[in-house]
Formats: C-alpha cells, sequence, structure tokens
C-alpha cells in the first residue's frame, strides 16, 4: 500500500513504507517525549507507538503537578490506513524541522488534560550503538535509537490550570528508536519462556547544561557484568566541537529506604581521557511512566490491540501510598545536575530488579 512517505527517495527495501522488513510482532517504533521546568513542580512525559505487524498505533500523556497528582490520557488505534499519519484521537505528533523542532498535541477529550508543546533542539542527536540481545537462537531484541535534548514552548491544561511553558525556565528530552524490542509492551507468546534473571539493572540519563550534554543507556546483569552500554557527551547543533563517545559509566545512587527509587548519588563518565566527567545527582520530580502502558497499566499495555479505537483517562493521587505501590516499577525521574559549578537538568531512568549487591540488594 502507498502511502506519502513513498513520495521520498528513501526506500531501502524492495517494498513500500507500509511494511518492514521482518513479520516480527515485536517490532515497534517509539517517540518519547519530556516537557518539565526546572524548579520541579510541572512535568509532562508523552510518546507514541507503531506496530506494523500488529497494525496498531497508540500514545499516551502523563502530567505531573507538584508530586501529588498525575493526570493521565492514553489512546489506541487501527494502524492502517492511516498509517502515515502521526495521530491517535485527539493525539498528535509532528516533525517541523526535522532533528531540530517537532510538536505534539494532546487535544480536547473528556479526561481533562491537553496540551501544545513544541521542542526546539539545541544540541546534536546522540546516535546510540544498537541493542541486540539474543537467547537460545531467538533475537529478543535489535534495537536503534537516538537521543537529543532542547527547550520547549507551549502550554498544559488539566483541572482547570493553565501552564504557560516558555524556554527560560523549561527544558525538554525526546528519543525516537524502532527494531524488535521486548521491554514495555506486548510480549511474545506462544514460546519458550525466558530465563527469570538473579538481578538486572537497566539506568538511562539524559541531561543538558547551557552549552553540553550528556548521555548514556546501561543494562547490566546482577554482578554489575554489563551487557549494553552507549553513550555520549553532547554538543551544539553547528559547533565546530565534535562530540566524543562515553566508554563506560560508574553510577553511584542512593535509593529510598522503602522502594528502588533514587533519592541521589553521582556518576563518573569515562570519556578516554586522563578525568572523567563527574557528574551529581538530585531528584527534583518523578513521573510515573508506568500509568502511561509500559509494561501494563490498569488494562492498558503499549502494542495491546484496543479495538478500532480507544481512549481512556484518569488522575492519580500520588499521596496514597497503594497508588505509588500499584503504579510503581518505571519512572522517569526529572534531575537537577552539577558539573563542577555548571548547572543542569534533565531526566534519569532506573530499573533495579532482583539481586543486585553493588546497591545491598540480594534478592526480590
Amino acid at each position: 500500500m502507498l502511502t506519502k512517505y513513498d513520495e521520498f527517495l528513501c526506500h531501502q527495501t524492495v517494498d513500500t513504507f507500509d511494511c518492514v522488513n521482518t513479520s516480527a510482532r515485536e517490532w515497534t517504533e517509539r517517540v518519547w517525549f519530556s516537557v518539565h521546568d526546572t524548579a520541579g513542580r510541572y512535568h509532562c512525559v508523552a510518546g507514541f507507538g507503531v506496530y506494523p505487524n500488529r497494525n496498531i498505533m497508540d500514545a499516551f500523556a502523563c502530567f505531573l503537578v507538584d508530586g501529588a497528582t498525575q493526570h493521565c490520557v492514553r489512546a489506541s488505534r487501527e494502524l492502517r490506513p492511516g498509517n502515515d499519519e502521526v495521530r491517535v484521537g485527539p493525539f498528535s505528533y509532528e516533525v517541523l524541522e526535522p532533528m531540530r523542532l517537532v510538536r505534539f498535541s494532546l487535544g480536547d477529550n473528556d479526561f481533562g488534560l491537553t496540551f501544545s508543546l513544541e521542542m526546539r533542539g539545541t544540541l546534536t542527536p546522540h546516535e546510540e550503538d544498537a541493542q541486540v540481545s539474543v537467547a537460545r537462537g531467538r533475537v529478543l531484541e535489535n534495537v536503534k535509537r537516538y537521543v537529543q535534548v532542547g527547550r520547549p514552548s507551549g502550554w498544559i491544561s488539566a483541572a482547570g490550570i493553565r501552564v504557560s511553558v516558555e524556554e527560560t525556565g523549561w527544558r525538554a528530552e525526546r528519543d525516537h528508536s524502532w527494531g524488535i524490542r521486548r521491554g514495555g509492551g506486548v510480549p511474545e507468546t506462544g514460546v519458550q519462556p525466558g530465563e527469570v534473571p538473579q538481578g538486572y539493572l537497566y539506568n538511562f540519563m539524559l541531561a543538558q547544561f547551557d552549552d553540553w550534554g550528556v548521555t548514556y543507556h546501561t543494562r547490566e546483569d546482577w554482578d554489575s557484568r554489563r551487557l549494553a552500554f552507549s553513550g555520549g557527551v553532547l554538543r551544539p547543533i553547528g559547533s565546530r566541537e565534535q562530540g566524543k563517545k562515553v566508554l563506560s559509566v560508574d553510577h553511584r545512587y542512593t535509593f529510598k529506604p522503602d522502594v528502588r527509587h533514587i533519592n541521589g548519588g553521582s556518576v563518573a563518565l569515562d570519556t578516554g581521557e586522563a578525568k572523567p566527567v563527574e557528574l551529581s545527582i538530585r531528584p527534583l520530580s518523578t513521573c510515573y511512566i508506568r500509568a502511561g502502558g509500559y509494561f501494563g497499566f490498569r488494562g492498558f499495555t503499549h502494542g495491546l490491540w484496543m479495538g478500532p479505537g480507544y481512549i481512556d483517562g484518569f488522575t492519580l493521587d500520588l499521596r496514597d501510598p497503594a497508588v505509588l505501590r500499584e503504579v510503581s516499577f518505571l519512572e522517569d525521574f526529572m534531575c537537577e545536575v552539577r558539573c563542577g559549578d555548571e548547572i543542569g537538568y534533565g531526566i534519569v531512568e532506573l530499573v533495579l530488579i532482583g539481586k543486585y549487591p553493588k546497591y545491598g540488594y540480594l534478592s526480590y
């Protein structure tokens, strides 16, 4: 089936853009978008997912207010024939200027959360190394991703409040990934179950200072053995100075006593120079993005068939311990990041399950 993308001279297979070059149902293309103020009062995370071999497109948004209330909207639709329009119900995503300017919008709906947000990239995007995982002869994951930081503008409205988003005092981050992925969505069914690991750590950081930034993505076994890693130091768009590759990270987080959530710490990034890049980290807000459908929440999972058209929404009272227990697993921690006298802001994600002696965890 022809789409508008087939007009461009960028085909890489003998097929139209209606298809991908595998029949794997786990093939996913996603965009993730984070906007927050630097004081920690407001934090909005949104995303889209496309699943060509499931004939599904879905979207979500989570808006955190003062660490106490999180407004959530999720939607899903049949992908075809509108597979060349990134729209799901009231959600839309537009690339206004490639690698420079994108827009996320959530129009009128019955759940009270709306927004129109643009992000202008300030630093060159970082292309991560591919993440590949094979077990028992089966490809579990083969994903490519790039990330970028920038400054947002626009507005957010929820529960009778309207927040103006301005480049001064606000920051934004985004990613774009595609490939076969196992994390966060509907798992493959009807196959031999995978082994339950003794322990596992996933940690992602994407942060920006005034004229540079940093990112890394690490996955580790229970004994801190690295399973996958990619990272880089980011420079301004158009700068003559090239970004550097981050070779490894020594993370030293501290955790809350009752839940595996970070409450501070530091990281040291090895860029091949004599001294590592030392960063201290202080969380300012926590957006619970599992509520958007990562790993499933209240009947909605990324890539799950919900019918030709579906939308729901709700508000979470994060002051309720029962709600926190229900929604906790994958969080976007918006953090103040310091490097010497410089102060920056960004997102840290950390999921730690099972045994991990480095942080004192000896079992699930």
